[in-house]
């Protein structure tokens, strides 16, 4: 949402070479030409929103297929209520081990869903070497917001009835990271006691889209504006309410430690910083890492940098949990 009545900054068109500092892999990444992003349907189209996710979700898991080796360890279906998910336990994990991550999965609100929610849990719980739930949301068209942080509060309270607050770490990437946030900020105001703490990659806590980089990293970053998508899973809430967009939340009243991340290609990135300096001003504890030229959703997940930024993750969980216990 942009104010017409603001002046504008009108640059030339320039080419933005690709960083030769980055490793092979990076520069390899950012040399790729972006496939253009199909068309979203009208919002009252619902068939049309089913046959975008569907075909999204194909592309989502060919690439999961393309990178990630098999999972080791076990996944179980969990049900809470009306919610469903995953239970996910890398193997040789210690049975008397406590710490738990609650990975909610990414994919623009929409998309990320039944087997690729499970996958996703799987690759956090590799990284992270401990036990993962995951749920897996209801999602529009047919369930928009409210009922996706519904499904994620419900298995929140679900880990609080066996753990203590201190086990549980809360977290999710892009979409995930909205819901992350707004799960905790759910729990804060229904009086449940907060995580350990929050991590928060390149989070989608703005739906109206006010930040800065949704304008300069417009066309670098090949993911684009998910306007159309934010409307339909508002379905009619205001955007800017704290619950859908969690940077307008006042963060005084409590919030978890948090790592956020973002890259400086990433359309998010305005996202990331100002969360930063509003968790700083309320007095919470709050760390950023940036990631040279990476656009949204990194080089992949396997390149050099962000394993380093991996071990930043889950450094910071692990001091996190045993912090919590000091």
């Amino acid at each position: 949402m942009v104010d017409s009545q603001q002046p504008f900054l009108q640059v030339p068109v320039r080419e933005i070479p690709v960083p030769g500092h980055l490793s092979p892999h990076a520069q390899g990444w950012l040399g790729m030409a972006a496939h253009p992003r199909a068309a979203y349907p009208s919002l009252d189209n619902i068939a049309g929103w089913k046959q975008f996710i569907a075909a999204s979700d194909a592309m989502i898991a060919q690439g999961y297929a393309a990178m990630k080796p098999p999972f080791k360890g076990e996944i179980r279906d969990v049900t809470e209520g009306g919610a469903r998910g995953f239970e996910i336990v890398p193997e040789g994990l210690d049975a008397a081990d406590r710490r738990v991550f609650l990975d909610i999965h990414g994919g623009a609100l929409i998309m990320g869903g039944g087997e690729l929610c499970a996958v996703m849990g799987a690759s956090t719980a590799t990284k992270l070497g401990v036990r993962v739930f995951a749920p897996d949301y209801r999602m529009p068209p047919d369930h928009p917001y409210p009922a996706p942080l519904d499904d994620c509060l419900a298995f929140y309270r679900m880990l609080l009835r066996d753990r203590e607050p201190a086990d549980v770490i809360v977290g999710g990437a892009s979409a995930g990271s909205n819901l992350a946030a707004a799960t905790i900020l759910r729990a804060r105001d229904e009086g449940l006691p907060l995580p350990a703490a929050a991590v928060l990659i390149s989070p989608e806590v703005d739906l109206t889209e006010m930040g800065d980089s949704f304008h300069t990293n417009a066309g670098i970053d090949a993911m684009g504006s998910l306007m159309d998508v934010n409307l339909l899973y508002a379905a009619g809430y205001r955007l800017d309410d704290p619950y859908l967009s969690p940077l307008f939340a006042d963060f005084a009243r409590g919030f978890a430690p948090t790592l956020i991340t973002a890259g400086t290609r990433d359309l998010f990135l305005s996202n990331a910083v100002r969360l930063h300096r509003k968790l700083r001003a309320a007095n919470v504890p709050a760390e950023l890492h940036l990631l040279e030229a990476a656009p949204h959703g990194g080089f992949g997940d396997v390149s050099p940098e962000e394993a380093e930024l991996d071990t930043d993750i889950r450094l910071f969980c692990q001091r996190h949990w045993r912090a919590e216990r000091t």
